[in-house]
Order: structure tokens, then C-alpha cells, then sequence
């Protein structure tokens, strides 16, 4: 599809040819295909250590234990676990959160108060950043899990995870990082950082969908309760077949991730900020988070005088987002916007662009003129 520009890489992104040409390996009848759980042959064995190996790559990413590193469908599931695993094991209590949160977050902390558990959700500052001292000043007697993600997918603004946790470690409360838009990106080292429990997946970072893992720090013993029964897979916190394909698929990606992190990081920014610079001509243009911190790939724009949805649809030589794709069915205008404190109208005229490893100089030239004549004409249309 070489008639779109592919910019929206914070909702997915294609799957590197490296990683397709391991995940085949593990499909076909000429593959390693078998299920992992089959201890009593060959075949078996094989699909095992394939696993084994992947685990391998993502504890290595995370510096972890791979021991420490259980396997999911996705972030989502991962998110689900910590938070509904955590509570049930710790017999329930009060859980702090960001209003910024992904909805996979979000969601299941509303789960968790219609089951009777006292949420918090913490406003972000003017840049969408969640303050440690307003965890400090949100912790309870009772708080028993905190949960602040690594950098935000609409935004990309960073938090402090390292402040948080410290603060958390501090109460004696568990601590729980999104870090699906930020693992592979940035560095996300356990054994430095306090944190207790991390989410990822791998459709972020060049891997393929349906799969992700919770990390589950071992020292001090963290205790989650599984969530999907059945067979006691990964050491009772998640039953199910293990899809040998797809998590060969994500240790490839991690692996690879790292290998090339500081380069494509790099590359990605610069493309970024051109992208930026070129839009910034327009004029009445103004960058959502602008002052913090993100990551390398994320820019989030609202455009005065233009409607989001209108935009949108007059764009069509360039695929990008106004928000989270798993809320883009809503008219509503982004929730981590309206948090931040950005009028409806403002919100409503903004649009996630999000650079990846596979965007070329060319496309965002291609971009800046189809952006700049698009609005233009909208907002001669609007004035008129």
C-alpha cells in the first residue's frame, strides 16, 4: 500500500522481515511446531527451548531473571494481570493510578472499584507528566499496588518511574509500568529501577500481535493471582498453549530492538523534529506535551481552526491517528488531552503522528506538503 505514508507506528507496527523469517521456522510441518508443554519428545523439546530462548531475549532487554518474565496475549493482558493478579493476592486494598492511563488500565481499575477496591486516578501536569509528589500525597495506609505507565501512547511524555517507585518502595507499595510504547525505546533496566511489575508486548516494537509478558520481580517475592486457569502454564500465573511462533517472534524483536536502539532512536527523533519544524510553518499550531520528555518517535499536534475528525478524513495520503487507537471509534475528544487540560476545541484538532524504523526522509517531506495543504484548505473553507 505505497499510497498512504505510514505514520502511525504508536498503534502498531509492520513486523521486521528478520522477525518474519524466524517466526515461519516455528509454523509449518517442516518447522518446530511442536507444543512446548509436550515433555516426552524431540519435537517437544525443541518448541521448549525455542521458548526458552525468547524468554531469554526479553528477560535480556529488561535486564531481568528470565524467570521473571511470564507470557501473555499482549500488554493487555499483561496490564489485566498485574493489576486484578496483585489485588486478589494481597486480599484487596487501595490502588493509585493516572487519569492518563491506556484504557486497558483504566478499564480494569473500574473492574477493581465495582468489586469494592478504592481507586485513585492522579491528574497529569500541564505536559501530561503524573508528579511523584502526587503519589506521595496519594498514598494510603491501605495503598497496596500503584500503577503509572513508562511513556504515554497518545503523548509520549515520559514519566519518572524511578522517583515513583522509589516513593513506592518507600510506603511498601507494589509498583506497576505500562511500558509497552517505551520497552525496546528506552532504557528499562529492573535490576536499577524500582519497579515491581512491567508490562510489554511485541506488535510495538517490530514483532508480531497477540503476544506480550508480564515481568514479575521474584526478589522480594511478588505474588500475582492467576487470572486464566487451566493447565498451570508459566508457573501458575498463566495457563494456556503457548504460542511457540509468535514468542520467538517478540525475543527476535527485543533482540533486535537493543541491537539497533540508540541508532534507530536517533534517526527516528531526527525525522521527528523535521517533521515538527515543517508543520510549525503553518502557524496556530501547537505541540500537546510540549516541555517534557518523550520518546523519540511521538508527536502529538493540534492545528486551531480545524476539526480532528474533518482533518482526518481530508488526509488521505497519510495514516495517522487522534488518539489511541483502541478508543478512535470515539467522537469524544482524547481523554489524556482533556486530563491535560486542553480546551475540547484544541483537543479535538489534534493529531498523533508517530515515526518509525521503516519512515524515510522523503515521506515526511511528503507529509509536511500534504499536511500544510490540507489544513490550509480547511481552514480557508472554515473562514469562509
Amino acid at each position: 500500500m505505497s499510497h498512504a505514508v505510514y505514520l502511525d507506528y504508536a498503534a502498531t507496527t509492520p513486523v521486521d522481515p528478520a522477525v518474519v523469517d524466524v517466526m515461519v521456522r516455528y509454523l509449518g510441518p517442516e518447522g518446530t511446531f511442536a507444543n512446548p508443554a509436550s515433555r516426552s519428545h524431540l519435537y517437544g523439546w525443541l518448541a521448549e527451548e525455542a521458548v526458552e530462548n525468547a524468554r531469554r531475549q526479553v528477560a535480556d532487554a529488561l535486564n531481568a531473571d528470565p524467570r521473571e518474565i511470564v507470557w501473555t496475549s499482549g500488554a493487555t493482558e499483561a496490564n489485566n494481570l498485574a493489576l486484578k493478579g496483585v489485588l486478589e493476592a494481597r486480599g484487596g486494598g487501595h490502588v493509585i493510578t493516572a487519569a492518563t492511563e491506556h484504557k486497558a488500565v483504566l478499564d480494569a481499575c473500574g473492574w477493581l472499584e465495582r468489586q469494592g477496591h478504592p481507586v485513585t486516578y492522579l491528574k497529569p501536569d500541564a505536559s501530561g507528566r503524573i508528579a511523584p509528589q502526587s503519589v506521595a500525597q496519594a498514598l494510603r495506609e491501605d495503598t497496596v499496588l500503584v500503577s503509572v505507565m513508562h511513556a504515554n501512547n497518545e503523548t509520549g511524555v515520559i514519566n519518572d518511574i524511578a522517583a515513583i517507585g522509589a516513593l513506592c518502595r518507600e510506603h511498601g507499595a507494589l509498583f506497576h509500568t505500562d511500558a509497552a510504547q517505551s520497552a525496546g525505546k528506552l532504557a528499562l533496566d529492573v535490576q536499577a529501577l524500582p519497579v515491581d511489575l512491567v508490562s510489554v508486548c511485541a506488535h510495538k516494537i517490530y514483532g508480531p500481535k497477540g503476544i506480550g509478558a508480564l515481568y514479575v520481580r521474584r526478589t522480594p517475592g511478588v505474588q500475582v493471582a492467576a487470572q486464566i486457569h487451566g493447565g498451570g502454564h508459566e508457573r501458575g500465573m498463566r495457563s494456556g498453549t503457548l504460542a511457540s511462533h509468535q514468542i520467538v517472534g517478540m525475543g527476535e524483536a527485543f533482540a533486535l530492538a537493543m541491537s539497533r536502539r540508540d541508532a534507530d532512536n536517533e534517526r527516528i527523533a531526527g525525522l521527528r523534529d523535521r517533521l515538527w519544524s515543517g508543520l510549525q510553518a503553518l502557524g496556530q499550531v501547537t505541540l500537546n506535551g510540549e516541555g517534557a520528555e518523550r520518546l523519540p518517535g511521538h508527536l502529538n499536534v493540534a492545528f486551531a481552526g480545524v476539526d480532528g475528525e474533518m482533518l482526518l478524513t481530508a488526509m488521505n495520503q497519510v495514516a495517522v491517528s487522534s488518539g489511541s487507537a483502541c478508543t478512535s471509534a470515539s467522537l469524544e475528544p482524547s481523554y489524556v488531552l482533556k486530563a491535560m487540560g486542553i480546551a475540547d476545541a484544541l483537543a479535538h484538532g489534534s493529531i498523533r503522528f508517530s515515526v518509525g524504523r521503516f519512515t524515510r526522509a522523503e515521506d515526511i517531506e511528503r507529509v509536511i506538503a500534504h499536511v500544510t495543504e490540507t489544513v490550509n484548505r480547511l481552514r480557508q473553507v472554515r473562514a469562509g
